[in-house]
C-alpha cells in the first residue's frame, strides 16, 4: 500500500461475527453501501476468496447518476480481514474484537480525480452508514 493511503474506521457494538456477516454479505451489503441517502446500492455479489469478486452497484435514487465498483480479492483472513485491488488501487479491510465492541478499519489507496478529503469524508459516511445498519438489526 502506498504512503499515500487513506484510513477510516467505526466502533460497531456488534461481535466480530456479526460485522464479517453484515460487511460481505450481499443481502446487507445492499442495504448500506451508500454514502448518501439519496444513493442505494440495488445489487452486490461477493466470491469471497483469493481471485474472486466482490461487485458493488451504486446508484442516485433519481436515476441520473450511478456507477459499478468492482474489486478482486488478494488476500482473505476469513472474519478478521482481506484485502482486494480494485481499479489499480490496493484496500485493506481489518476487523479487531474487544469485550462486545468491534472495530473495523478500511485502509485504501486514494485515486487522483478527487479531493483527499472528499474521498475520505464519503468512505466513512459509507462505513457510519454500515454501523448505523448493522447495530439496528
Amino acid at each position: 500500500m502506498n504512503a499515500n493511503a487513506i484510513t477510516v474506521s467505526a466502533q460497531i457494538a456488534a461481535d466480530k461475527s456479526k460485522v464479517w456477516d453484515y460487511y460481505t454479505s450481499p443481502k446487507h451489503i445492499k442495504n448500506w453501501n451508500f454514502a448518501d441517502p439519496s444513493w442505494h446500492c440495488p445489487e452486490a455479489k461477493n466470491d469471497l476468496k483469493v481471485g474472486g469478486t466482490y461487485f458493488a452497484r451504486m446508484e442516485a435514487r433519481d436515476g441520473s447518476f450511478g456507477f459499478d465498483f468492482e474489486a478482486e480479492y488478494t488476500k482473505i483472513n476469513m472474519g478478521t480481514g482481506f484485502t482486494y485491488e480494485f481499479g489499480g488501487r490496493e484496500c485493506a479491510v481489518v476487523l479487531q474484537e474487544s469485550d462486545d465492541l468491534t472495530q473495523i478499519t478500511v485502509t485504501f489507496e486514494p485515486e487522483d480525480q478527487n479531493p483527499i478529503d472528499l474521498q475520505q469524508q464519503g468512505w466513512q459516511a459509507i462505513l457510519n452508514n454500515f454501523k448505523q445498519y448493522t447495530e439496528s438489526n
